[in-house]
This record gives C-alpha cells, sequence and structure tokens, in this order.
C-alpha cells in the first residue's frame, strides 16, 4: 500500500468528486481513478459507490478514513522529524478556530509561530459548526489542533489544555428596559425572544445548559453565525443575544447587561487528538501558547 494511493483516496473521500480531487492534487483524473481502484483490489473491498451524479463512501470507506488520514500524518511526522534535526521546523499545520476566542490573540500567535517557523505552512480553518464541529475535525485528523469550547464533560479521543475563559454577558438594544438596568437574572431573561447561535457553538452550549440547570425554557428566534449579524438583529429590537464580554466591547449601539447573581463562564481552550502523536509543527505551536499565556 503506497502513501500516495491513501493521499489520493482522502482527496475524494473529502471532495467527493474524482475531479475535484484531481484538481486538487495536480494529478489527470485517471491517474487518481487507477490509483482508487488499485487501493480497492488490494483491500479486496470497495472504497467508494459511483454513478453519473454522486460519489459516496462506502462503509469500508468510512472506515478507511480515519486510519488513512492517522497513516499520512505518522508518515508526515517522520519526515519533520529528520526534516527539523537536518533543516529546521518545515511541514504544514492545519488549525481550526471559532469565529472569536476571547482574549487568546490567534493571529499574534500565528504571526509569532510563522516568524520563528518560517518553513511550516500554517492553514486555518473557521468552522461554521463551531466547537463541535472542530471537534470532530480534530478526532477525524482533518485538523492538528483547534481552538474551542467546550462544556463539561471533554469528548473521548480529545486532549484539552485551558487558555482562558471570561463571562458571557446578555446585549440589548438601547431602549430596551434591560439597558438601564446593567444587570438581570436568567429568570427575567427567560421571556424575552433570543438571537442565538447554532447549537454546537460553545456560547450556545454555555446558555442552554444554564437555563436547563434553572428549569427555565427560552425560545430562539433566530440563529446566526457572526457577532455583528447578531447585534444587527437586536439593536432593530428583535431579541436579546448572549455574546462573550470581549465581543460586545466590540458592538455598536447596543448595550451589555451582566448576568445576576453567577456569571455564565465561556472557557477557551486549545485541542489535539489524545490517540495520535502530535506533528513537530503541532508541539512548536502549543509550546508557542505555553510561553505566551
Amino acid at each position: 500500500m503506497e502513501l500516495r494511493h491513501l493521499e489520493y483516496f482522502i482527496a475524494v473521500a473529502e471532495e467527493l468528486s474524482f475531479t475535484r480531487a484531481s484538481r486538487r492534487l495536480h494529478v489527470v483524473q485517471s491517474g487518481v481513478s487507477s490509483a482508487i481502484q488499485g487501493l480497492e483490489r488490494e483491500l479486496g473491498a470497495a472504497l467508494f459507490d459511483r454513478d453519473r451524479h454522486r460519489v459516496t463512501l462506502t462503509e469500508a470507506g468510512r472506515a478507511l478514513l480515519p486510519e488513512a488520514r492517522a497513516t499520512l500524518a505518522a508518515a508526515q511526522a517522520a519526515a519533520e522529524a529528520v526534516a527539523e534535526a537536518t533543516a529546521g521546523l518545515r511541514g504544514t499545520l492545519s488549525i481550526g478556530t471559532m469565529i472569536a476566542t476571547g482574549p487568546v490573540d490567534v493571529p499574534a500567535l500565528l504571526g509569532r509561530f510563522h516568524q520563528q517557523h518560517p518553513g511550516v505552512l500554517v492553514r486555518l480553518r473557521v468552522a461554521p459548526g463551531g466547537s463541535a464541529e472542530l471537534a470532530r475535525q480534530v478526532l477525524s485528523g482533518e485538523l492538528d489542533l483547534a481552538f474551542l469550547s467546550l462544556p463539561g464533560v471533554t469528548p473521548a479521543g480529545l486532549a484539552v489544555r485551558p487558555l482562558a475563559h471570561e463571562p458571557l454577558v446578555v446585549i440589548c438594544a438601547r431602549e430596551h428596559p434591560l439597558a438601564s438596568a446593567g444587570r438581570a437574572t436568567l429568570e427575567a431573561l427567560a421571556h424575552e425572544p433570543f438571537i442565538d447561535f447554532p447549537t454546537g457553538w460553545g456560547t450556545r452550549t454555555v446558555v442552554d445548559r444554564a437555563f436547563a440547570a434553572a428549569g427555565l425554557d427560552r425560545q430562539v428566534s433566530f440563529e446566526v453565525s457572526e457577532y455583528r449579524t447578531a447585534a444587527a438583529l437586536v439593536r432593530n429590537g428583535l431579541g436579546v443575544a448572549f455574546v462573550p464580554s470581549s465581543a460586545a466591547a466590540g458592538l455598536d449601539d447596543v448595550v451589555p447587561v451582566q448576568v445576576m447573581p453567577t456569571p455564565l463562564n465561556w472557557r477557551i481552550m486549545v485541542a489535539t487528538a489524545a490517540s495520535r502523536r502530535p506533528s513537530a509543527a503541532a508541539r512548536a505551536f502549543v509550546a508557542e501558547l505555553a510561553t505566551s499565556g
């Protein structure tokens, strides 16, 4: 089994198209198809169901995908270890992040890391599915590490390191009765219409759990995936929203309201896969995180 064949398999599995995979790999489509057919013969199982309109993974293909990623990651780590010993750190580092990371200055971290390790290609991805999606991508090997927020129990297979935390605040329109009070209990907020973020986002999980623990129901009228969109809806009187305090400070024409008596705590952490040895680049980045904070 050649590593090249596994690389081709992963590309087709992620693109679900032989055409797009060949473009991504800069290889003619017939070469990709031939490699996949050879891999299927070697494994004795079909890896993809193909027809004129779509390509999908078979059960065998789904089983192979995480193992293929792990194999390529191990091979890359071995090559990086040799490169590091002979010519400095090289390779590719895939990082996932939430749309905001509070006091954790990710661009500054990336800038310092690039200065120290210019031979490492960093790929940064913002996950629309929030922390739940980031955790899945770290576990599957799509990401080397991710900045995320996971309230409660850490999912099996993840290794997390806390980085920072900050309170969530409620933002409301300037003319809203809460604006003059400056603080509110969950009970007082329960009757408000909410603008919130999709299920799977760390802030959404914190808020949902807090209301459930208090035995309260709330109505989420709008789901958005960006703080400024949430603020625009709030500004126009369509509801209130929970956002991190650092995000609230950058939003115009809305008023932050403190949650009483116990603030809702939003935790930011970095996650790697516990079952895989991080690449040399990932270890160096985590070491930079440790020195920064």
